[in-house]
């Protein structure tokens, strides 16, 4: 029988996977943000309003 083939386990796998991701989308969109000139407050402020967690309009 051979062995499993897991990095970490077979729960922590996905959990790491998904960390893994949404940390390089974050790293993409901050870096493409602050080449328009954006500060990364900016960018995680329109972030929050895009997606509706945020109440303060500029």
């Amino acid at each position: 029988m051979p062995a499993p083939t897991y990095i970490i386990s077979k729960i922590a796998d996905p959990i790491f996977a998904v960390f893994i991701g949404i940390s390089a989308a974050t790293m993409r969109i901050n870096r493409e943000e602050k080449a328009k000139g954006y500060t990364t407050q900016q960018t995680i402020d329109n972030g929050l309003r895009r997606i509706g967690l945020s109440k303060k309009t500029e």
